[in-house]
């Protein structure tokens, strides 16, 4: 069982201790740049990709808090590193597209991590709550699918975490781009890419099915 962090700080949020047993070890849920302002070169085709993954994402956000699993929100700072989740939320839903902000404001049970660069752990202590946690695998959802989330799973690979891709829940820029980035994470990352709906793969709860593409 998940046990939620204690405390929000400014700059994000404090992690739970370690699970004691492997048979508690699982999936953390990754919420990536989905606070955003939208105010962007590209924003306009990414905004129109974004759209279409919101119920997914929050679905599997629903989901994930049910389940007790972890839910770890990592997000660009936009080069302003005096900037806290609040503040990063708030500056989103004054951006151009608060109906794609709001659906997935992060809750207050969910962890934090701010990031400056394309991967999730570049610079990052996300690696070290993983570990905290006991997170064996990670399920990566949010944007951009060819950018971000394509880096992350590469960077997670190589850390021997076990990488899952809710394919109906990652936005892109390029759609020829996104498909190469989810073959790449496919074929040369042994990721499982799988629709949102198969929660039980996608978290490796009991039931879950055989790796297979969406």
């Amino acid at each position: 069982m998940f046990v939620p962090p204690p405390q929000r700080g400014k700059h994000g949020v404090v992690a739970s201790p370690r699970k004691e047993t492997p048979e508690e070890a699982g999936a953390a849920l990754i919420v990536v740049d989905m606070l955003n302002p939208y105010e962007h070169e590209d924003a306009d085709p990414l905004a129109e990709s974004v759209a279409g993954t919101i119920e997914p994402i929050a679905g599997l956000v629903a989901t994930a808090r049910e389940r007790e699993l972890p839910v770890i929100y990592v997000n660009d700072n936009y080069g302003d590193w005096n900037s806290s989740p609040d503040e990063l939320a708030q500056r989103a839903m004054a951006g151009a597209h608060p109906e794609l902000v709001e659906p997935l404001l992060p809750p207050d049970d969910a962890m934090f991590v701010l990031k400056a660069r394309h991967t999730i752990f570049y610079e990052t202590p996300l690696n070290y709550l993983l570990t905290q946690i006991g997170a064996e695998a990670v399920v990566l959802a949010g944007q951009v699918t060819e950018q971000c989330i394509l880096y992350s799973a590469l960077d997670a690979y190589v850390r021997h975490l076990e990488v899952r891709i809710p394919r109906d829940a990652v936005a892109h820029i390029h759609a020829d781009l996104a498909d190469a980035a989810l073959q790449m994470m496919e074929r040369n990352m042994g990721s499982r890419i799988a629709p949102s709906s198969e929660v039980d793969a996608l978290f490796g709860l009991p039931g879950g099915s055989e790796r297979r593409s969406g």
